[in-house]
């Protein structure tokens, strides 16, 4: 079990990007779901201890990570949004490289495990290419399989479903959903979809809050009987009821609306979705139940 209690970061700058974070993360999927510039990657350097917090308590088995981080770090894998490889050598040779540095020393163990991570995610069949002709997700899916390198217990991968296709993006969720079965997996994004269809649970994030929390189902279920969709003049809505998303459909303008009740005859109810909450709170729209 992963805890924060009451985590603050602020920067030199005067920003602060974390404040009062406390969140229990046990095994499985947990989802932070915020926009850019929300503090996730902030929360996600602080839990990996890339940084240290100003105030607050992280605990990893009852253990204080703050001041032993080495514990925490011996039990971790991480994915920055941002990662850097050696683009001239081999996928194998550099999960062998890392796997070296990871104090992987037992030759057969350490060639087993990396094939065993080649073939859960899917690169064996390239696993001799030169990474520099690797794909956006091809890259992502190595990453992935480095940060797994010595069965880490928590697993932090931030934004890594970002600028991914349709097609690599699901190839990735099977290798997340399958990862997440053993272990804590804490799932960065502001992608609202990849969250609604990998996590059990959900943090929102919003200028550096935790502004909802919670079950996902449960939380836009909450919402049931107060999302209304339709193609309507925005001006005929009345002040209690809040806009949520607008799209264009086949070049009508249609709004989907927050209101306690049916806001206009044009409108007529649908079934709520976790953008819908997420835009709730991204709109700074107050709604007492949140």
């Amino acid at each position: 079990m992963l805890q924060l209690d009451s985590i603050s970061k602020t920067y030199a700058d005067g920003t602060q990007a974390l404040k009062q974070i406390s969140m229990e993360l046990g095994t499985g999927m947990v989802g932070l779901l915020g926009p850019n510039g929300a503090g996730k990657s902030s929360l996600m350097r602080t839990i990996a201890t890339l940084q240290d917090a100003d105030s607050g308590l992280i605990t990893m088995n009852g253990v204080c990570v703050r001041s032993n981080p080495l514990f925490l770090r011996s039990q971790l894998g991480y994915l920055p949004q941002h990662f850097g490889v050696y683009p001239h050598i081999s996928c194998r040779a550099l999960l062998e490289h890392i796997a070296i540095l990871k104090g992987l020393n037992d030759t057969e163990q350490r060639q087993a495990q990396i094939e065993s991570l080649l073939e859960l995610t899917n690169l064996t069949k390239v696993a001799e290419r030169q990474v520099r002709h690797f794909s956006g997700g091809m890259l992502q899916r190595f990453g992935i399989a480095q940060a797994l390198l010595g069965n880490p217990q928590v697993l932090i991968l931030d934004e890594p479903t970002s600028g991914l296709d349709p097609a690599e993006r699901l190839r990735l969720h099977k290798v997340l959903h399958e990862v997440a079965k053993t272990r804590l997996l804490l799932l960065s994004t502001h992608i609202v979809e990849d969250i609604e269809h990998l996590c059990a649970n959900t943090y929102i994030l919003i200028a550096g809050e935790v502004v909802a929390s919670g079950s996902t189902d449960s939380l836009f279920k909450s919402l049931d009987g107060k999302v209304w969709q339709g193609a309507i003049d925005i001006e005929q809505l009345p002040a209690d009821a809040h806009v949520l998303t607008e799209n264009l459909y086949y070049g009508r303008q249609v709004y989907r609306v927050f209101a306690e009740s049916q806001p206009h005859p044009a409108m007529t109810p649908v079934k709520p979705c976790l953008q819908d909450r997420y835009f709730l709170h991204l709109n700074g729209i107050e709604w007492g139940e949140c």
